[in-house]
């Protein structure tokens, strides 16, 4: 507000004048405030993809989704034009499958709850597909199956999974392999015969026409 330099002896004359500025300026003040400009804060469903592959590693590889995770990602990408999140369960990828099937559900519950139109794939191979296996068996939070568009197992050494996903889930075992089939040959079990098989790449053209 400009500032106005008042002379000696006009006071009187302009203390009215100054006074109803002053009223006018202090009640105008307010909507002089600056108002909160739309589109700053984000939508809920800003940052959602429109799927996202939940990936449990296999025992001992270091955090992330694996070298099976990784390919199937790639691959399922290639196969769909939908954007394709990841997510590595946290699990420590030992010899327990108890924390990643729980890292599992919270993480669920979390994108039903935050990105509800967001279609989730669980994976897993090997130790992390028991994980998966276990999760699905009352690991996930009630009305969050609904959420899961399909599952993808490599080298599962349980039993299977839930009768709830038995018509969303692939779940492959590669010839030879000893810890989900019949075979001797442990080899086959590890990742380079999943990938380099082709099973990793039909899993993922199973999953991506369930998307």
């Amino acid at each position: 507000m400009r500032l106005v330099a008042i002379t000696p002896g006009a006071h009187r004359v302009l203390g009215p004048v100054a006074a109803a500025v002053v009223a006018v300026a202090l009640v105008m003040a307010p909507a002089a405030t600056p108002a909160p400009i739309a589109g700053l804060t984000p939508s809920a469903s800003a940052a959602c993809p429109d799927a996202e592959v939940v990936f449990a590693r296999g025992r001992e590889e270091p955090p992330g989704v694996g070298a099976v995770g990784d390919a199937f990602v790639n691959s399922l990408r290639g196969k769909t034009r939908m954007s394709v999140g990841v997510y590595g369960v946290n699990y420590p990828a030992n010899i327990t499958t108890g924390s990643g099937a729980n890292d599992i559900g919270a993480h669920v519950e979390s994108m039903a709850r935050n990105c509800p139109n967001t279609r989730i794939v669980l994976g897993g191979y090997s130790l992390g597909a028991e994980v998966v296996d276990r999760a699905m068996w009352g690991g996930l939070p009630t009305g969050t199956d609904q959420h899961i568009a399909a599952v993808a197992l490599f080298g599962n050494g349980t039993h299977g999974p839930a009768p709830a996903f038995a018509g969303k889930t692939i779940d492959q075992c590669a010839a030879g392999d000893p810890i989900c089939g019949r075979g001797t040959n442990w080899p086959s079990h590890l990742q380079p015969s999943y990938i380099g098989s082709g099973l990793v790449d039909q899993a993922a053209g199973f999953v991506a026409g369930r998307l």
